[in-house]
């Protein structure tokens, strides 16, 4: 027999699961022919209104309350962490905790899923076999509250005769008030490894969370029951702790079925009607199970989805926030001008198959005021949203279940809810998109929102011109024009007008605010950083005062400058950065960082090959803008049939008196009242440009020394300043003007006698400057981009002609450099070369610039200490 016995248990113990599975099969046939019979016999009228009967606030209440039901399950993961060797965050364990009870509320499995769930939320601070031997123990006292809660019962029906119509199954609410007491006394008497840590303490408290949890569980399902009517519930509570006993025992997950069946055979008992007691099971399921279910699912994804998207470097996470992004702002441009056609043009609205199928998803109001101004509202948030500014969206949020709320009042389908509720799920997760602090408006955005403004506005009048009785029309009007009234229409243009103002105002307010890039000129700064780390060809344009300036610093410390000028959403940058190339990639990478979060973008003007291959890394495309022309100074000379114009040109010169000086700063007045004599003259009455260059102002012009041309009476007649770049290899000059009196070649007795001056101070190449558009866009199958950028530089540039530059430049130049525009490859070249030509063609006032920032007076001058420097380097040559 005992042999027999062995064999029958390790039967049972190898196919375990296999038997398992065939008693739950059974006891859920069982369970459903029961149920099937109930549902035979109930009034499907009465169920309907029942559940028609409950108003909104019952159902938030419900709601809330299966919620708060739900809580006491949470004692166990708490107490959990006690046999864990690490303890993991309350937040976690209120979230972990939530997903598995609820979990296994409803699907249960045996403890496995809640094996499993608790393994991968508890998976950084204890091993699986640690976590499933803590489960193990807690495990044994999720049936105790129940237990306790069967003792109570039996008092109700025995002691008191409250349920007495439940007292033939006395024998099970027996068999569950044994539970708890046996567990007491075996976990007590019986020495083991396995009940180590359970002391009475622990056992109480874990008795306590259970008793919470199952007493929460059946009051809720009182209070259901109250909400339908029911006032005579003391009875039904022994008929819940019975068929919970009895849903335990057929191990059917969350008694699935067999709590039903024995809950449907036992309240007809109790007098309630056959139809309300399904109603009552179906809402204690959905308030106890499904919804908290759904919130712990909400939980599960939201970890599970942190891991995978962990584990891929946060590329789901990017995707799934910039397809919500792309999406929210379709449906927001799509859900105004729906709106403007629905206010302008209703009548097409109501007879277009196509356009009338998508009007109920557009958010419109039934009062075409509220159409107008929200539509307009809708275009100014989702050009916030578009641009990804934080600002819009609370104020997006906000209008969104607004307007839902409004078509819900007039139209609460199904179809419509899920739409919704997508669209609300998109702009939550677009909310990780919304990264920048303030709104700068591109000329394509502002072109797209003033179209759609404009032809709002050109439609309308065309309606009310169409439907005005005062008009004879010689044809009627067409049907998809007709409009209701000529009073509403005209109320609707004062509101066209009045939503003009409010995109106005809503972008005026998404605007607002940021930080401001530009540290503003400061000498020292310019300097210090030109003196500590060498300049380039545009660091000398700094002192012009008419750019901006943003600085990279390293502890305090500035490493390099951009030049910049802005433009809407642009900022175009004089040539590469100044300063310490050992940080040019931290540099470029923290300014376009900090300019993206202010919603601007980066333009470099005039740059070298080299660092338009940097650039072209962090994903921007360039256009060739020109070339830059270098005079090799050691081997210069006129001499040979090349020069042969250039030499007779300097006899001439020579023979007529004139003379080439350098003017050291600071100039005495008399000689500043010449040099502004020239330039005037040479302007003729025209404005200054600056930016790519300076432009006549004292300030600018006492930085360096001027080179000077002087008739035979000393009279000066022409000048150009030097222009340094800061190391002691090139140099160029900016300014470069005579007077109307000046005999023609006087460009060139500056430009040799300069070359010959820069060589005997110890440099090697002289910067020409700029031909733009050189070779640019000249070839049948050259870029279109270029072909339109010399198109736009060639009709563009009403003050400087550079016909024939290359060729004048080119009687000295032995060396072209190519040089580019780079800009963003989301931006386009068309505007951008169009913003380049606005800035580069700026009128500058000199007024503007005569605020005393610093005098030259109190900076070194920057001319002098490179004079010097050579000074020292030919001192050392000739000692060696």
């Amino acid at each position: 027999m005992k042999a027999l016995f062995k064999k029958i248990m390790a039967f049972v113990s190898k196919h375990k699961n296999i038997l398992k599975a065939i008693f739950i099969l059974s006891v859920l046939t069982f369970v459903i022919i029961a149920i099937g019979r109930i549902l035979q016999g109930i009034d499907q009228r009465k169920l309907s209104e029942s559940l028609h009967s409950q108003s909104p606030l019952s159902i938030l209440l419900m709601t809330v309350l299966g919620l708060i039901a739900v809580t006491p399950m949470l004692n166990y993961d708490f107490e959990i962490q006690d046999f864990l060797p690490e303890r993991t965050p309350t937040k976690q364990i209120l979230m972990a905790g939530w997903t598995v009870n609820t979990f296994n509320n409803l699907i249960g499995s045996g403890g496995v899923l809640g094996a499993t769930l608790r393994a991968n939320f508890y998976g950084k601070h204890a091993t699986r076999k640690e976590i499933i031997y803590a489960i193990s123990k807690i495990a044994l006292f999720l049936l105790s509250g129940l237990s306790i809660l069967s003792i109570v019962s039996l008092v109700l029906i025995f002691g008191f005769n409250i349920g007495r119509e439940f007292s033939n199954y006395w024998i099970w609410l027996v068999g569950g008030s044994l539970y708890t007491p046996l567990l007491l006394a075996f976990t007590h008497f019986r020495e083991s490894e396995f009940f180590e840590g359970l002391n009475l303490r622990k056992e109480l408290r874990l008795t306590l969370g259970s008793f919470f949890e199952w007493a929460f569980a059946g009051g809720f399902f009182l209070v259901i029951g109250y909400f339908l009517g029911i006032r005579d519930l003391a009875a039904v509570f022994p008929l819940f702790m019975i068929a919970n006993v009895v849903g335990v025992v057929s191990m059917v997950p969350g008694g699935l079925g067999s709590f039903d069946a024995m809950m449907l055979l036992g309240l007809p008992a109790a007098g309630i009607d056959s139809s309300v007691a399904v109603v009552w099971l179906l809402f204690y399921r959905i308030f106890y199970y499904l919804i908290p279910f759904a919130i712990g699912a909400c939980f599960f994804i939201h970890d599970t989805g942190a891991k995978f998207n962990k584990y891929l470097d946060d590329i789901p996470k990017q995707f799934l926030q910039r397809l919500s992004h792309t999406f929210i702002v379709f449906f927001l441009y799509a859900a105004a001008i729906m709106m403007l056609l629905a206010a302008t043009v209703p009548n097409w609205i109501r007879t277009s198959r196509v356009i009338g199928g998508l009007y109920p998803y557009a958010l419109a109001f039934i009062d075409r005021t509220y159409n107008i101004i929200v539509a307009f509202m809708l275009i100014g948030l989702a050009r916030g949203v578009a641009n990804r500014v934080k600002k819009a969206y609370w104020p997006t949020m906000i209008l969104l279940v607004v307007a839902i709320v409004n078509v819900f009042l007039r139209d609460a389908s199904t179809t419509l809810f899920v739409i919704f509720i997508l669209v609300l799920l998109a702009m939550f997760f677009t909310k990780g998109e919304l990264y920048r602090d303030k709104l700068e408006i591109s000329w394509g955005g502002r072109l797209f929102d003033s179209t759609v403004y404009v032809l709002t506005f050109i439609l309308y009048a065309i309606v009310g011109f169409m439907n005005s009785p005062r008009i004879h029309h010689r044809r009627p009007v067409p049907d998809a024009l007709l409009f209701p009234s000529e009073r509403i229409w005209f109320t609707g243009l004062i509101l066209v007008f009045l939503a003009a103002l409010i995109l106005v105002l809503i972008q005026e307010y998404l605007s607002r605010g940021g930080k401001d890039l530009n540290a503003g000129f400061d000498a020292k700064r310019v300097a210090t950083v030109i003196d500590t780390f060498g300049g380039n060809e545009v660091s000398h344009l700094a002192y012009s005062r008419d750019k901006a300036i943003y600085y990279y610093t390293v502890d305090g410390e500035d490493q390099l400058f951009f030049l910049y000028r802005k433009n809407a959403d642009k900022l175009i940058v004089m040539g590469e950065p100044v300063g310490n190339q050992t940080y040019l990639h931290e540099a470029i990478t923290a300014f376009i960082k900090d300019a993206d979060q202010q919603d601007l973008q980066i333009v470099f003007y005039e740059v070298s090959d080299n660092f338009t291959m940097i650039m072209h890394e962090y994903g921007y495309d360039f256009i060739k803008f020109g070339e830059e022309g270098f005079v090799a100074l050691p081997n210069f000379n006129i001499s040979g049939n090349k020069h042969k114009g250039q030499r007779a040109l300097m006899n001439r010169f020579k023979r007529e008196g004139y003379t080439f000086g350098m003017l050291e700063p600071p100039f005495s007045d008399e000689d500043f009242q010449q040099l502004k004599a020239i330039s005037d003259s040479w302007l003729a009455g025209k404005a200054e440009k600056g930016f790519s260059l300076g432009f006549f102002d004292r300030y600018y012009l006492e930085q360096t020394p001027i080179a000077v041309i002087r008739d035979k009476d000393g009279k000066l007649v022409a000048f150009a300043n030097l222009m340094p770049t800061g190391d002691h290899e090139i140099t160029s000059i900016d300014l470069m003007r005579h007077s109307q009196e000046a005999p023609s070649g006087i460009m060139d007795e500056i430009f040799i006698n300069l070359f010959y001056q820069v060589r005997d101070d110890g440099y090697h190449y002289f910067n020409m400057g700029m031909a733009p558009l050189a070779n640019v866009g000249i070839y049948k199958h050259a870029f279109l981009g270029e072909r339109v950028a010399h198109l736009i530089y060639q009709y563009g540039y009403r003050f400087f002609s550079f016909e024939g530059l290359r060729s004048y430049k080119n009687k000295y130049v032995t060396r072209w450099v190519s040089r580019y525009i780079v800009y963003p490859r989301s931006s386009s070249l068309i505007f951008t070369m169009l913003q380049i030509l606005l800035v580069v063609n700026k009128r500058i006032d000199p007024a503007d610039f005569q605020s005393p920032i610093m005098k030259p007076s109190m900076m070194l001058n920057f001319h002098k200490r490179e004079a010097q420097k050579r000074a020292e380097q030919k001192q050392e040559s000739n000692r060696g």
